[in-house]
């Protein structure tokens, strides 16, 4: 049996408006508006940290749900990103295409993870339906490096035009190591597979 428990909880809420910001910052970007952009894409890390912060000091504001909506968020929030700065010749095809292909499978793996994790009989509205809490994501370290890693990129790439080192030596090192990282981080999820989720006992 799944645990029940209520969606509605700060940190989810947070998560849900740093999925909202996404495609504002991409227009963003595209419109090259790249002073408003670093502006809400400081704003979006500030519910990053906010919803981390609230879920680890108060215990009735943990769930379930946002241990896969706070990673699932970071998911959309970069991939948005990378896309729009590769269009903006700000990031490199090659490095934004490994970034999503890695994201699109791990999304790919949560999805699954809750099939084989919700009870029969499996319905629809079982499966999303938020309340029914099935498993716990733990991320690995090298992907919490990662997700830093490639939010330093997009930090240090939007400021780019602002500050005039589009072609810095050191934003492409930047984009070597980013590239490591996701490598790394991938094959991290690849290892331990099992051990990076929790099922949920009902109580």
């Amino acid at each position: 049996m799944p645990q029940y428990e209520n969606p509605w909880t700060i940190p989810n809420m947070l998560s849900m408006t740093r999925i909202g910001l996404a495609p504002v910052l991409g227009y963003l970007i595209i419109e090259e508006d790249f002073n408003i952009a670093l502006g809400v894409f400081a704003l979006a890390g500030l519910t990053d940290l906010l919803d981390g912060f609230i879920a680890r000091n108060w215990a009735s504001q943990k769930s379930a749900l946002g241990s896969a909506l706070d990673p699932l968020a970071d998911k959309i929030l970069i991939s948005i990103l990378y896309i729009s700065l590769t269009y903006a010749d700000l990031i490199p095809v090659p490095l934004t295409y490994m970034i999503i292909s890695r994201d699109v499978v791990l999304i790919a793996a949560v999805f699954y993870v809750r099939y084989r994790t919700l009870p029969t009989p499996r319905t629809l509205s079982k499966y999303f339906n938020p309340c029914y809490a099935t498993a716990r994501l733990k991320p690995t370290f090298i992907s919490k490096v990662n997700t830093a890693v490639q939010l330093i990129l997009v930090a240090a790439s939007l400021a780019a035009p602002v500050f005039n080192y589009a072609d810095s030596i050191y934003l492409q090192i930047l984009w070597c190591f980013t590239a490591f990282t996701t490598a790394a981080s991938a094959y991290s999820y690849y290892h331990y597979g099992r051990k990076t989720v929790q099922v949920i006992k009902g109580r």
